[in-house]
């Protein structure tokens, strides 16, 4: 299973990113997705996540609002639309594939994780 993430960079605060996650190995429409962050110096924590149809997503209270998960099954790939961006938002991104068909905040019910992506919001 390959799971790789695109859409790193730089952007200034208040401005917009999306992300994207493109998958491959297993049946991507059976399982839950989510994304984490890493900042320097910190844990990773939890973001967002999705379940297999889409139909429940779950946020981080420090990106709900403002962050937007998304899937789309056809094309094996989950996205993660970022808006009013702030400088606490940088780090590097990893999605993650679930275990089971929904998404949760937990990274132990993930069993697989991309390589993860940069981003920098400047203020």
């Amino acid at each position: 299973v390959q799971l790789q993430a695109f859409g790193g960079g730089l952007v200034q605060a208040g401005g917009s990113l999306r992300l994207s996650c493109a998958t491959s190995g297993r049946t991507f429409s059976s399982y839950g997705m989510g994304w984490f962050r890493q900042a320097p110096g910190k844990v990773r924590e939890f973001v967002a996540s999705i379940s297999w149809t889409g139909g429940s997503t779950y946020y981080a209270d420090s990106v709900k609002g403002r962050f937007t998960i998304s899937r789309d099954n056809a094309k094996s790939t989950v996205y993660l639309q970022m808006n009013s961006l702030k400088p606490g938002d940088t780090a590097v991104y990893y999605c993650a594939g679930s275990r089971y068909r929904i998404g949760t905040m937990s990274a132990d019910e993930y069993g697989y994780w991309g390589s993860g992506t940069q981003f920098t919001v400047s203020s």
